[in-house]
């Protein structure tokens, strides 16, 4: 499976890991599914929201943890 990464588009992000569109919304964050179109990449979508430089890290991290390591179980 793909590893996540802060530059990687939010359509390869649901297409690769369909359990990250729960993982966003628990981190308040809009998605395709939940009916705010977000276009872009995963750190353009976590700016919106005003993360800070290590709350990106901090979130890629958590979803290399929770999905990809999940997913290949």
């Amino acid at each position: 499976m793909k590893k996540i990464i802060r530059t990687i588009s939010i359509e390869e992000l649901l297409e690769n890991h369909p359990g990250s569109v729960q993982f966003l919304i628990k981190r308040n964050l809009p998605c395709l599914v939940c009916g705010e179109p977000s276009w872009g990449t995963l750190e353009e979508l976590a700016c919106e929201k005003e993360y800070g430089e290590q709350e990106i890290d901090m979130l890629v991290r958590d979803m290399n943890a929770q999905l990809v390591e999940g997913e290949e179980a």
